[in-house]
């Protein structure tokens, strides 16, 4: 068993939260509470990569950098 690692994005709406990883087209999914969304998105890039490697699909290897929030006054 090899160990990968993504990036993913959730975000809140009125309806929940949306879960999406940026490096695996595709895959995403929602939850009603963030963890919930977090859960489910790991999931989601699990079942992903078994259909991939199942496949013999390259798996993305991707570096990771840095993901940061900011705000700005306009």
């Amino acid at each position: 068993m090899k160990n990968y690692h993504f990036s993913i994005v959730i975000e809140q709406d009125k309806d929940g939260f949306f879960a999406f990883c940026p490096d695996l087209q595709g895959c995403y999914s929602q939850g009603n509470t963030y963890e919930e969304a977090l859960a489910n998105i790991k999931d989601a890039i699990k079942l992903h990569l078994e259909d991939r490697l199942a496949n013999k699909e390259e798996v993305p290897a991707k570096e990771f950098i840095s993901f940061s929030t900011v705000e700005v006054a306009v």
